[in-house]
C-alpha cells in the first residue's frame, strides 16, 4: 500500500479556501466556501476556537481550493494563486500563523510534484528518472526527521561568529509536517497542473510503483536542481557535512566530448578557468524543445543557466548585501572566495566592507546575500568593474544528485531511466519497496 504523507501548503494568519463537495469535522459536514482566522494563539472556525481542523474528503474525488497560495517564495518569479488539491486538508498553528497541511497518498502527491516540476512533453523515460528521485528523497527525509526526534543530539544548522557566518537549509526545518509545497522541498502545486499533464505523468508513477533508489541498504538522499553547470556537486558542500558515495563528483557528459580530463575545481585556478568556459555537456543546450520539457513559463523567464553574468554597482552590491543579510558591511570592497565544492561552486566567501570582513557560507546563504531572490548559482567568479563588481556564473540551483536539464537531453538521446539514474547517483540501485 502506498505511504501517506502530509504536506505543508501555506502559512498566514488568515486562509480561505473552497470544499468542493462534503468535508467532515467534528461530526459536522462542511462545503463550499470557508476561512479560518489565527486569533488568541487559536484557529477561528465556524464560531469556534480549536486548535487543530482536519476535514476529510466523504468522497474519494471531492477536492479543495486554497486561495492565494505563495509559490516561488523568494525566488525571481515569485506570485499567487489559487491551487486545487485531493485529499484530507488540516490547519494547525505555528509561529502565530495558520498552517494549511495536505494529507495524501504518497503516489497521488508524485503525481502532482512530477507535473510541477516538469512538462507533459517530456519523455516517459525522464518522467519515470524523477519520480524514483522525488520518491526516493521523500522516504529517506521521512527516516532522517525519525531519527533526528529519537536521537538526543541537537541537529545545528546555523553557526554564527563575529567573523564567520554559515548556514544551511534542509527538510529538517519543518517539524510538523513531512515536506513543504514549494522549492525549498519539492514544488508541489496540487492538481492543479497536474490536470495539465494528468495521462503521461500517472503512467510515469504507477509504472515505478514503490521504486527506489538504494546505496547499500539505505534510500538514497536524492538531491536534483535545474543545472549543475557540466559538474555534479557533492553533498557535503551544501549540506551537513556528510559524504554520500552516490552523491559525489561527476561530469555531466560523455567523458570522450571532454578536451581534456576534468579540472580540479576545488582550486581557485581551475575553477575561473572552467566557469568562464562553454565545455560540452548534456545540459550545455539551447534546444527549446528539451528546455521546455524541464522548464516551465515562469521557470523559462530566465534565460540564461549554463554560463550567466550579473553585474551591480559598488552601492547597489552593498546596499544589497547589508539588506539581505541584515549586516552592515559598510561599502563592499571585495568578494574573495575562499572554499569551493566539486563543481566550482563557492562555499566560504570572504566579504570584505569598509565596517566589516565576514565569511559567508554554505551555497544558499551566499547567494541569498548576492540577489534580491536567490542569484542562479554559487558557482561564479568576481570581476571588478570601474564601478562595481561583475559575477561570472555557471549552473542554475545547487548542483548536487540529478541536473534536470541534462537529464531532460539524455532522455531525449535515447538513454533509459535505469541510465539516466546511475549517471546522476553513482554506485546506487533500484529497489522496489512497496
Amino acid at each position: 500500500m502506498s505511504p501517506t504523507i502530509s504536506v505543508g501548503i501555506m502559512f498566514q494568519p488568515q486562509i480561505s479556501f473552497f470544499l468542493d463537495g462534503s468535508y467532515s469535522f467534528s461530526g459536522k459536514s462542511y462545503h463550499g466556501e470557508q476561512t479560518v482566522s489565527f486569533r488568541d494563539g487559536l484557529i477561528a472556525f465556524d464560531g469556534q476556537l480549536l486548535n487543530k481542523i482536519t476535514l476529510s474528503p466523504l468522497n474519494e474525488d471531492d477536492t479543495f481550493v486554497l486561495k492565494d497560495v505563495v509559490i516561488g517564495i523568494h525566488f525571481h518569479w515569485e506570485r499567487k494563486e489559487d491551487q486545487r488539491f485531493k485529499g484530507t486538508l488540516e490547519f494547525i498553528v505555528e509561529e502565530q500563523k495558520i498552517t494549511a497541511i495536505n494529507i495524501l497518498p504518497i503516489d497521488t502527491y508524485l503525481i502532482s510534484v512530477i507535473a510541477s516540476e516538469m512538462s507533459a512533453t517530456s519523455s516517459i523515460e525522464l518522467l519515470k528518472a524523477h519520480t524514483i528521485i522525488s520518491r526516493s528523497w521523500l522516504l529517506s527525509q521521512i527516516e532522517k526527521r525519525q531519527a533526528i526526534e529519537i536521537s538526543d543530539a541537537s541537529y545545528v544548522t546555523n553557526s554564527v561568529t563575529e567573523t564567520e557566518w554559515i548556514r544551511w537549509w534542509d527538510r529538517e526545518d519543518h517539524q510538523n509536517f513531512d515536506v513543504c509545497a514549494d522549492d525549498h522541498c519539492q514544488r508541489y502545486q496540487g492538481i492543479t497542473r497536474a490536470s495539465q499533464s494528468l495521462q503521461v505523468v500517472t503512467q510515469a508513477v504507477m509504472e515505478t510503483v514503490g521504486e527506489v533508489i538504494m546505496y547499500k541498504n539505505a534510500i538514497c538522499d536524492a538531491r536534483y536542481s535545474k543545472c549543475c553547470g557540466g559538474v555534479f556537486e557533492e553533498f557535503q558542500y551544501n549540506w551537513e557535512p556528510v559524504q554520500y558515495p552516490y552523491l559525489t563528483k561527476g561530469y555531466d557528459g560523455k567523458h570522450q566530448d571532454l578536451p581534456h580530463p576534468l579540472p580540479d575545481l576545488t582550486q581557485e585556478a581551475a575553477a575561473e578557468v572552467w566557469i568562464r568556459s562553454f565545455p560540452p555537456a548534456f545540459c550545455h543546450t539551447q534546444d527549446q524543445a528539451v528546455l521546455s520539457q524541464v522548464l516551465n513559463s515562469y521557470d523559462q523567464e530566465t534565460i540564461h543557466f549554463f554560463r550567466w553574468g550579473v553585474s551591480y554597482t559598488t552601492q547597489e552590491l552593498s546596499d544589497l548585501i547589508h539588506r539581505r543579510t541584515e549586516i552592515d558591511f559598510g561599502t563592499i570592497i571585495d568578494l574573495i572566495p575562499l572554499e569551493r565544492g566539486t563543481s566550482g561552486r563557492i562555499t566560504r566567501l570572504k566579504v570584505v566592507g569598509s565596517k566589516k570582513t565576514m565569511v559567508l557560507g554554505k551555497e544558499l546563504l551566499i547567494r541569498k546575500a548576492l540577489s534580491e531572490s536567490h542569484l542562479y548559482s554559487s558557482a561564479f567568479v568576481v570581476d571588478k568593474t570601474s564601478d562595481g563588481f561583475l559575477l561570472l556564473g555557471a549552473g542554475w540551483g545547487h548542483g548536487v544528485g540529478l541536473c534536470q536539464i541534462g537529464a531532460a537531453v539524455m532522455a531525449s538521446s535515447g538513454y533509459s531511466y535505469r541510465e539516466i539514474l546511475s549517471h546522476y547517483f553513482l554506485g546506487s540501485t533500484l529497489k522496489k519497496t512497496y
